[in-house]
């Protein structure tokens, strides 16, 4: 897939709520690749058997883009952005197949000790939960300290003075006198941009965002948002974001990958995804998303079902159970993907070249 290059954005009104998506230059692209995931299978060793959480997913991130992951829980979102990094315990984790290939190496082939000298330094991460990933029993600034020790080799009053500068940079008041507060000492918000000074502090070329305004109110979730744009623009950085949030995806995002059932069932701009979505889980997840415009009464619009069970995948489409568009092709056979422009592709069926309009291949 082709990366386009966004110049500007533009107003759709989608759902009844106004948002703003990034205009594309279509075949004008970033040629520089900052990472490269390929054919990736994760899987987890249970009592019961074996759970394959991510099952072949292949994409790649360029140098400056913003890519989202976006899909119900459990559809292998987090695991797959804790596989780039290696942080998964090994076992029950296991990797079953694939490449992740960052600047020209395989980080699965990285030993753990190669793996510490890559987290933090070039890739980064922010955690959904600020309050369990901050060390309950050091300062916050003494955190970030380490982390500049660590990867810049610095004296213990440059690292003093960078992290104070990096806490005044993320907008929190009072750097100085915060640096030596606690995190529970925080808000939420504020523990938030703990984090994300934590993982800028060394400038990274990739940062992990793991639903970075989770659990945040609506003026924060925002600030947050602005944050991670002023930085990316700063540091000429790419971002992995992952949330449930499809207007924060609209708001930041170059381009959206769906997943669903540990496979990626659909990837173009964020354009492609919200005006154009060809695959029926995309459409039904975007349809289940509250409206403005709703009255009184209404019911939402839920996905019917469950997910598949994982430790017996299913044969043909994850998604067969659940789609009202199914046809009996779906059933046994796992459908390929179509590419419906340069920069979108989709797996179903129902966009098949052969599918005729009567719904069947």
């Amino acid at each position: 897939m082709g990366l386009t290059r966004p110049i500007e954005q533009k107003q759709l009104s989608y759902q009844g709520t106004i948002v703003y998506l990034k205009d594309i230059i279509r075949g004008e692209k970033y040629m520089e690749k900052v990472l490269e995931v390929k054919d990736l299978k994760v899987s987890f060793k249970t009592f019961f058997g074996e759970v394959e959480a991510v099952r072949g997913i292949t994409f790649d991130v360029h140098k400056k883009e913003t890519v989202a992951i976006v899909g119900e829980s459990g559809c292998g979102k987090s695991v797959t952005a804790n596989s780039i990094m290696q942080l998964l315990p090994m076992p029950p984790a296991f990797y079953k197949g694939g490449e992740v290939v960052f600047q020209g190496n395989n980080l699965l082939e990285k030993t753990n000790k190669e793996m510490m000298e890559i987290r933090g330094k070039d890739i980064a991460m922010v955690f959904q939960d600020p309050m369990t990933s901050l060390n309950p029993t050091m300062r916050v600034g003494s955190q970030i300290v380490e982390g500049l020790r660590k990867h810049q080799k610095m004296s213990k009053e440059e690292a003093e003075k960078k992290a104070i500068e990096m806490l005044d940079l993320v907008s929190v008041p009072q750097a100085n006198k915060r640096a030596k507060q606690y995190p529970h000492e925080f808000s939420g918000g504020m523990r938030q941009r703990v984090m994300i000074a934590l993982a800028m502090v060394s400038n990274p070329k990739l940062l992990i965002a793991d639903e970075p305004t989770t659990a945040l109110d609506v003026t924060v979730q925002a600030q947050i948002i602005e944050l991670m744009k002023k930085l990316q623009d700063k540091h000429d950085m790419s971002i992995i974001l992952i949330t449930h949030d499809l207007g924060v995806v609209a708001d930041m995002s170059d381009r959206v990958i769906v997943m669903y059932a540990g496979q990626i069932v659909e990837e173009g701009t964020v354009t492609d995804i919200f005006e154009n979505p060809k695959h029926p889980y995309t459409i039904r997840l975007l349809h289940s998303v509250p409206r403005l415009d709703m009255h009184k009464g209404e019911p939402l619009n839920a996905i019917d079902g469950t997910p598949p069970d994982l430790y017996i995948p299913p044969k043909g489409c994850s998604f067969f159970d659940r789609c009202d568009k199914s046809m009996e092709v779906c059933r046994n056979n796992v459908p390929e993907f179509t590419d419906n422009s340069e920069t979108h592709k989709s797996r179903c069926w129902l966009n098949h070249e052969f599918a005729n309009k009567g719904g069947e291949v």
